[in-house]
């Protein structure tokens, strides 16, 4: 019943922005924490950043200072903005997202971002 919709992938060059949407759809009253993760090729799954419901965030030292979440609440959507991309951004970027009245955390489809040099 609850689907996470991600959307914002793409290519972009080595210095470039990027900004990843995703947006919860279905009984869904709010989101309450949220996170972005991401899988390179042959690379396990890692965390990128999070977000709890009362603003406050934490980011992997990789892209802290480059990547902000964050969340629009009217909208029920998260988003990733990624500046100062580099190649080693590349990656398929999951967001997860636990979304009020459930208890239950859900994933997103995946949206592929890759960086050029």
């Amino acid at each position: 019943q609850v689907q996470l919709v991600e959307s914002g992938g793409g290519l972009v060059q080595a210095g470039g922005s990027l900004r990843l949407s995703c947006a919860a759809s279905g009984t869904v009253f709010s989101i309450n924490n949220a996170g972005w993760y991401r899988q390179a090729p042959g690379k396990q799954r890692e965390l990128v950043a999070i977000i709890t419901s009362g603003g406050s965030t934490i980011y992997a030292d990789s892209v802290k200072g480059r990547f902000t979440i964050s969340i629009n609440n009217a909208k029920n959507t998260v988003y990733l903005q990624m500046n100062s991309l580099k190649p080693e951004d590349t990656a398929v970027y999951y967001c997860n997202a636990q979304v009020r009245p459930f208890q239950s955390n859900y994933w997103g489809q995946g949206t592929q971002v890759t960086v050029s040099s």
